[in-house]
């Protein structure tokens, strides 16, 4: 293991910086290509330790919940954790609990153990904040955004190919795929303790203080920005309606047209591979021929009207069609965070994505627990009751809401037009 040298670090730059963002491009995309293989099975494997639908339905809601809340406390935890004793070990932390948390989730014989697998892959999910501060500490101010696309193209790539392999090896067994994610974290694991070193010198490393892991604070922060509070308000009704969507999808079309792993799989692999195209190859496009306004608008339209959708169809074959179709709703986020982004200071711009990534946490904690309670209630009904349907409906609901609430603000802030 090589031990940086704070006194000249020069010397080893060039062979470092590539080592290291090859490992922090290989641990985001083994990370995801981890969480995404266990998608389309963990609802199933639920099943497995219940008698009902409902019953599966509740309890899946609360793992997914706890994971959330897990997730949302210590990930501002190990970011500052990072700050005052550097990347490396923090990174090797996650990696190893991550790996724990696949291989008990693999082993369970009970909801007990399922629960516990959760807390310790909440509590260990930290790779994706970390690695990129990894690759910021590494990169030059020029390099620095290429870095980021880097690591955005290794995240959207893992869980494109997760879902399908998950359920490609779930259809041969249900603990398969937490086996072969538990492998591939060790692996990850033993490449970061033999091959990398250190990304921030100590004398780059700040002092840890518990306002710094206060994960209620970036919230705090957001809600005061009265000039973007409309703005905010929208992407926070798109955001929870997305989570509401992806925390209900594999145990709704489970339920509803009894499809499999292997199918959940395919059809999780079409959603990251339309959202990869839209937001690496047709994005600038986009905003080129409509602007950010429009498109986010154009995308929230497309949205509501997929959720009504899903919530119709009667074959699942159709859930497929609706996926393709949807293509303008991968614009929202980047097109909002844009248009919110032109209006933050540029020294600010770290804090602001931080606050808006902590929406996105709160609805991971908040979201499966709503939606599995409505999925429970309607299980029962026969799969052609439009009630059925009643999770994408909601999600209807919020996005017809954020149009609303965007339409309002951008009436009062015509500029941005």
């Amino acid at each position: 293991m090589t031990t940086p040298d704070t006194a000249s670090p020069a010397a080893p730059a060039a062979p470092v910086v590539t080592g290291n963002l090859n490992f922090v491009l290989i641990c985001v995309f083994i990370d995801m290509l981890g969480i995404g293989l266990i998608v389309p099975v963990l609802p199933v494997l639920v099943g497995q330790f219940t008698g009902s639908r409902d019953a599966q339905a509740d309890w899946y809601g609360w793992l997914a919940a706890v994971f959330g809340l897990m997730q949302f406390i210590f990930m501002p935890m190990l970011g500052a954790i990072s700050d005052r004793i550097g990347r490396r070990p923090v990174l090797l932390y996650s990696m190893a609990g991550m790996s724990i948390n696949f291989l008990t989730t693999a082993w369970a014989p009970n909801l007990a153990c399922l629960f516990i697998g959760r807390v310790i892959g909440g509590m260990s999910s930290a790779s994706m904040s970390v690695a990129s501060a990894y690759a910021s500490d590494i990169s030059t101010p020029e390099n620095r955004a290429k870095s980021f696309g880097k690591i955005g193209a290794a995240f959207g790539l893992g869980f494109i190919c997760g879902p399908a392999l998950g359920g490609l090896l779930g259809d041969v067994d249900l603990r398969l795929p937490f086996y072969v994610a538990g492998a591939l974290s060790a692996a990850n694991l033993l490449y970061g303790y033999f091959v990398v070193p250190e990304s921030l010198p100590a004398s780059r490393r700040t002092s840890f203080s518990l306002s710094k892991i206060n994960p209620f604070s970036a919230l705090i922060r957001l809600t005061r920005r009265e000039d973007i509070r409309g703005l905010v308000v929208t992407f926070t009704l798109v955001t929870l309606a997305q989570m509401m969507l992806q925390t209900t999808w594999v145990l709704y079309t489970n339920f509803r047209f009894n499809w499999t792993t292997g199918q959940n799989g395919l059809a999780l692999f079409c959603v990251g591979l339309t959202a990869a195209i839209v937001q690496a190859g047709l994005l600038g496009m986009l905003i080129k021929k409509f602007g950010e306004v429009k498109l986010s608008l154009l995308g929230m339209a497309s949205g509501f009207l997929t959720y009504i959708a899903y919530g119709l169809a009667t074959e699942g074959w159709m859930m497929y069609v609706f996926i393709l179709c949807n293509v303008l709703s991968f614009a929202i986020n980047p097109a909002l965070q844009g248009i919110i982004s032109k209006s933050t200071a540029p020294e600010q711009q770290g804090e602001l994505m931080g606050s808006l990534q902590s929406i996105s946490s709160v609805g991971v904690i908040l979201m499966p627990r709503l939606g599995s309670d409505i999925l429970g209630r309607v299980s029962h009904l026969p799969p052609n009751d439009w009630r059925f349907g009643s999770t994408f409906f909601l999600c209807a609901a919020m996005q017809a809401l954020a149009i609303f609430a965007a339409v309002r603000y951008f009436r009062k802030h015509a500029e941005l037009a």
